[in-house]
């Protein structure tokens, strides 16, 4: 069912009900299969009269899927033998406005028997209105689910209900194949869920499958049971691997050779330069669900030859009219709902005369997907740009008031909310936006502009928009949730269904095993009321806050020591510091003492040279000494200090000047000390120094003393 037809009913409902929320409304119409009436029926009780027919256990209803291939005339004979006229309650007849021309389009789905031996939905093509889609819903009983069991080069297609469990899996397995349960090893089950695959009695809706699987099947016998872990993947390591690759629509046949240490993203990159299909555009059916693009082919599960069916992403429909040619592009799911066979040529269109011939078919077009729905263009390669455009085309779609969303990287909107001090930091709320999803337009119209909603985002968290509309995109966000945040995280996001979407993802940065990291605290589905989603907010801001008051006692702890530790190295410095200029004064009054010594030595010792310089010319100036026999002669004795005595004879005739030189000449020099005389006392060294001792009175003998001065 489109996403358009649910957005109606889900309309409808609430405009029947008068329910206002719309997570009620959405849980009742989930509980019923989206069938309107029935769910109607929950909330406002009919009479016998009016209830709609109940199907017996030998009638299953089997809902059809649309295929350009089915004849009008066959939808005008099913829509005679399925017309719901004389079954729908009188209110439901009022809100439908049936036309005459519309019969094919009344009823989508017909009952068969269940004994059917083929497993096959029906194909159909039709216009679907608002008619079609409440006569579809009404007869949805079980999701159907499609297994590609990849084996012996071949594909083998398995339908079968949700409710069915792994062991009738594998016999249905056995049957196509012919290998007994008990040999079966089936590869390709979500990581997550593993363990349940290996129980028999485990439901396939319990194991998050998608609409369509692709599995591989291991025959225990002739392959042996491979886990693919450990000594095994190093086995597979240098084994080549062969791959044909069927290009559709064209059916261009490629067969490629890899080791097995290729990478999965290093195949796409080949088959790029092969096939001219950009890695973003291509379309594979093939690979299993548990390798990505960073798994080599050793560790993907595939067999040693192994085959795979390639598409563009982007599907082109050309119409043909007399003045002109339209091209439409659309996604290849878009394609399939307007029941379009991707697999036809242009030319079929081109020249079918119908469209040529019909002027009201793009006059009156049929319902393509609005451009309007997706805020980021498809192959956006860059997650600012991305975040811009989304802001800009969330503002045109959905106007004031908004969220205040954060325009740059992932990575950047995770530093400005986790990645600070715990008293700063914000949670992380990541709006995950998808256009063809029932619940964007009241999520976004309701909920994300209520005051309430806006004052707790603006004040606890950082919000990042980004749209999944675009495979491309959703991969770009992929990469950077598993780069940024974790694996784990970006396994969530992989794993929420479109029905669920809108959906807000909260992060925070939380301690796990010692090691600060951000994850996931919070998944908030679209299909939430206005009460639901405050609380579900103010919830994990509550908790974020009890978490981070732990964080911000031990920050506060932390810097009271940082605070502590740098007091004391302060005054550790200062200490030291006044230790260093302390021994530096010391130095310095110690090189000075030195210097002085130096000095003053200096000085003694120029002083000692002077004087005996002066000693010896006193004594190279002294007359010769008289012997005692001769005459003329006098005998002068000078007293030291000490208290000894020199003695020296002299001619009478000698002068003062050569006494002098005489005491000079042992050491004691003039200008330091007195010679001072007996009787009369008087200084000689003050009187004429030419005065002969004779003329001084110093003979026959004289005993002169010597003074310091």
């Amino acid at each position: 069912m489109s996403s358009e037809n649910k957005e109606e009913i889900l309309a409808n409902f609430q405009s029947i009900t008068g329910i206002d929320d719309v997570g009620e409304a959405f849980s009742h119409l989930e509980e019923t299969n989206w069938d309107l009436m029935a769910a109607i029926q929950r909330v406002i009780p009919q009479d016998d009269e009016i209830q709609p027919p109940l199907l017996t256990e030998a009638e299953p209803m089997v809902p059809f899927s649309y295929h350009a291939s089915t004849s009008t005339t066959a939808l005008n004979n099913f829509s005679s033998e399925s017309s719901t006229s004389s079954t729908c309650p009188r209110w439901f007849k009022n809100t439908r406005n049936h036309s005459k021309n519309n019969t094919a389009a009344d009823s989508a789905f017909v009952p068969v028997s269940s004994n059917s031996a083929d497993d096959d939905l029906i194909d159909l093509a039709s216009d679907m209105d608002l008619d079609a889609s409440m006569s579809s819903t009404s007869s949805t009983t079980t999701k159907q689910i499609l297994f590609n069991i990849h084996f012996d080069q071949k594909i083998f297609d398995i339908r079968l209900p949700s409710t069915a469990t792994i062991e009738q899996l594998k016999k249905k397995v056995n049957d196509a194949t012919g290998i007994p349960i008990c040999r079966q090893a089936i590869r390709g089950w979500p990581p997550a869920k593993l363990r349940e695959a290996q129980i028999p009695t485990t439901k396939l809706s319990n194991l998050n499958l998608s609409p369509e699987n692709e599995l591989i099947l291991i025959d225990l016998t002739e392959e042996g049971y491979m886990d693919f872990e450990n000594d095994e993947i190093t086995g597979r390591l240098d084994k080549m691997f062969k791959l044909t690759i069927v290009q559709q629509p064209e059916g261009n046949r490629h067969e490629l050779t890899f080791p097995g240490r290729t990478t999965v993203q290093e195949v796409k990159t080949n088959v790029y330069y092969v096939t001219d299909i950009p890695v973003r555009h291509q379309e594979w059916t093939g690979w299993p669900q548990s390798c990505d693009n960073d798994s080599t082919l050793a560790q993907s599960g595939i067999q040693l030859t192994h085959n795979f069916i390639l598409q563009n992403g982007s599907s082109k429909i050309r119409f043909n009219t007399n003045s002109a040619t339209v091209t439409s592009t659309l996604p290849p799911r878009t394609a399939n709902v307007m029941g379009l066979d991707t697999d036809s040529s242009t030319d079929e269109f081109e020249d079918a005369s119908d469209f040529n011939n019909c002027e009201e078919f793009f006059t009156d077009p049929p319902p393509v997907q609005s451009a309007s729905r997706h805020l980021i263009s498809n192959n956006t390669d860059n997650e600012t740009t991305g975040s811009l455009e989304f802001l800009d085309n969330y503002k045109q779609r959905f106007g004031e008031p908004h969220p205040i969303f954060f325009s740059g990287s992932l990575e950047d909107a995770l530093k400005e909310a986790c990645h600070k001090p715990a008293r700063e930091r914000k949670l992380l709320a990541i709006y995950l936006h998808h256009g063809e999803s029932i619940l964007t337009n009241v999520f976004c119209d309701r909920l994300m502009k209520h005051e309430s909603i806006l004052q707790t985002f603006a004040e606890n968290f950082i919000v990042y928009g980004w749209d999944l509309t675009h495979e491309s995109n959703k991969h770009l966000l992929l990469s950077s949730v598993t780069g940024c945040i974790s694996n784990t995280a970006s396994l969530t996001v992989r794993n929420i269904s479109i029905d669920k979407l809108p959906s807000i993802l909260i992060i925070g940065k939380s301690r796990l095993s010692g090691r600060t990291s951000c994850e996931v605290l919070s998944v908030i589905h679209g299909n939430v009321g206005l009460d639901d989603l405050m609380s579900r907010l103010l919830e994990s801001v509550e908790m974020y806050n009890e978490h981070l008051q732990v964080e911000i006692a031990e920050e506060d702890a932390r810097a009271l020591r940082d605070q502590v530790k740098a007091e004391q190295d302060m005054a550790y410095q200062q200490t030291l510091q006044a230790d260093i200029a302390k021994e530096e004064a010391k130095q310095q009054k110690e090189a000075a003492i030195a210097a002085e010594r130096k000095r003053l030595a200096s000085e003694r010792a120029e002083e000692e040279a002077r004087r005996e310089s002066i000693r010896l010319v006193a004594k190279q100036s002294l007359p010769h000494e008289p012997a005692e026999t001769e005459k003329n002669i006098s005998k002068i004795r000078v007293r030291k200090p000490t208290g000894e005595f020199l003695e020296r004879r002299f001619y009478t005739n000698n002068t003062l000047e050569d006494l002098l030189n005489f005491v000079a000449s042992h050491g004691f020099l003039i200008e330091d000390y007195k010679l001072i005389s007996s009787w009369p006392r008087r200084d000689l060294t003050s009187v004429n120094a030419t005065q002969t001792l004779q003329h001084l009175k110093l003979y026959p003998q004289e005993t002169v003393i010597l003074e310091e001065r």
